[in-house]
């Protein structure tokens, strides 16, 4: 079990890369949550079996098709526990 915060720069928002990343996560069973942060960039949480943590990070570094993915810091942090994948408003 893994847990990573992704924080993703760049033109985020308003690209619909929060409801892609949920599609993503459900269909790679990973949990946790994203949300849009007030600085213009998005925040995530994903925990689960390693290589789906990590293919879901891969996939934030590309984004949806609008997206233009500048940066992305991942920090590896102790599991909680996430149940579910759910869009923080």
């Amino acid at each position: 079990m893994l847990r990573a915060r992704v924080v993703v720069s760049g033109r985020v928002q308003g690209v619909w890369f929060r409801e892609t990343c949920k599609r993503h996560a459900v269909e790679l069973a990973v949990n946790g949550w994203v949300r849009n942060r007030e600085d213009g960039r998005v925040e995530a949480v994903f925990e689960g079996e390693s290589q789906n943590v990590a293919q879901l990070v891969s996939w934030c570094r590309i984004g949806p098709s609008r997206a233009e993915v500048t940066g992305v810091d991942v920090t590896e942090e102790v599991p909680q526990g996430e149940r579910g994948f759910r869009v923080v408003p």
